[in-house]
């Protein structure tokens, strides 16, 4: 069989390190011991150590681990916000979140543009009843990412709001100055290169506080996975219920792969093969690049329209040479290439699509 390089959005490839993972864990008998040992507890402070070093997570700020992302979007809300969130909407994932506020009965406000487009935060007048301001880091619909600039413009503009980071489809290459910001989520899927089934969220203290606050007032934050029942059993190493032990354990030993390695490492390794798969979208006259402004093109999601023939066609032809990419998202699905750049994909992949996109 044909060995495939996945260069999907997410699902993705696996990282590297995960197949001998997966058969240590065999050994270690992960699968089978209970979440309340104290062999978890080690699993559980070692994976949340190693993200630290990883994304530079301040000690003052809290890591918990969910189902998945989707699932944080629903916690944010009812966590941290009673009536009123502001949503930057430019894509279907940050839709999403915008719309789970408005499915949780808050006053959900939007700021949209088009997809494909960033945001002029100097444009952005915020409520002052917005408790909330939910940002997404980068759009995987659109390839579409946020200046950290800009973001951090917010934290100037509105000291009082709580600020909200989905970073689903860029941590850890992302290099967030945790102090800009509230919260910020991920699921592993993606840059971090694991089966899907688990999300990480990262809070501080004001977020607590904000949880504490709702919950005095008889909010419902929600059953199981709350901001104060998931800090207090982390604080034990712990999780509420019975967690995806499996996913925990290998997100540990896949960080402390990646902090082997270096994370100014792999940004370079990402940095060197966005530039090259945006310069061969660029000179070939059978492709024009989606995101038109430079600084807003996402370095780990990079979207193209294909002009002559269909996605189909495109991909079809990368399979053949045992490279898989992914469609569009959405209406624009069957004219579009998404190509995920993320730590596990090496450089002479991305080396062997180019020479296959210029053969187009």
């Amino acid at each position: 069989m044909q060995k495939l390089s996945f260069l999907t959005a997410g699902p993705s490839e696996l990282y590297f390190t995960v197949e001998d993972h997966i058969r240590q864990s065999f050994k270690e008998n992960i699968g089978s011991i209970s979440h309340r040992s104290s062999q978890f507890q080690e699993i559980f402070a070692h994976t949340t150590a190693q993200l630290r070093q990883l994304m530079n997570i301040p000690a003052s700020y809290h890591i918990v681990f969910t189902g998945s992302a989707t699932e944080i979007w629903e916690r944010v809300i009812q966590n941290l916000c009673a009536e009123t969130s502001f949503h930057l909407v430019n894509g279907s994932f940050s839709k999403k979140f915008y719309e789970c506020s408005l499915q949780l009965k808050r006053y959900g406000v939007k700021y949209k543009v088009a997809d494909g487009e960033g945001f002029d935060v100097k444009d952005l007048a915020v409520p002052d009843a917005s408790e909330l301001l939910a940002c997404t880091l980068n759009e995987t619909s659109t390839g579409v990412t946020m200046p950290l600039q800009d973001l951090y413009a917010l934290r100037q503009r509105y000291p009082e709001q709580l600020i909200a980071v989905d970073a689903v489809s860029i941590a850890p290459y992302s290099e967030i100055d945790f102090a800009q910001i509230d919260t910020l989520f991920f699921s592993v899927q993606k840059c971090f290169g694991l089966p899907a089934g688990l999300g990480v969220w990262v809070f501080n203290d004001r977020c607590v506080e904000k949880a504490e606050q709702l919950l005095q007032k008889d909010f419902s934050l929600g059953t199981y996975h709350t901001i104060p029942s998931l800090l207090k059993m982390a604080q034990k190493n712990q999780t509420p219920e019975t967690p995806n032990v499996l996913g925990i354990y290998l997100l540990g030993k896949v960080a402390e792969d990646m902090n082997r390695r270096g994370i100014q490492n792999i940004r370079n390794e990402i940095n060197y093969k966005a530039a090259l798969m945006y310069q061969t979208f660029e000179q070939h006259p059978d492709f024009e690049l989606f995101v038109k402004k430079e600084k807003f093109r996402s370095k780990t999601v990079i979207v193209a329209n294909v002009k002559k023939g269909t996605a189909a066609d495109v991909i079809g032809a990368a399979k053949k040479e045992g490279i898989i990419i992914g469609k569009g998202y959405g209406e624009l699905a069957d004219q579009q290439v998404r190509i995920a750049n993320f730590p596990t994909h090496s450089k002479e992949t991305f080396e062997k699509l180019a020479d296959i996109i210029n053969a187009y």
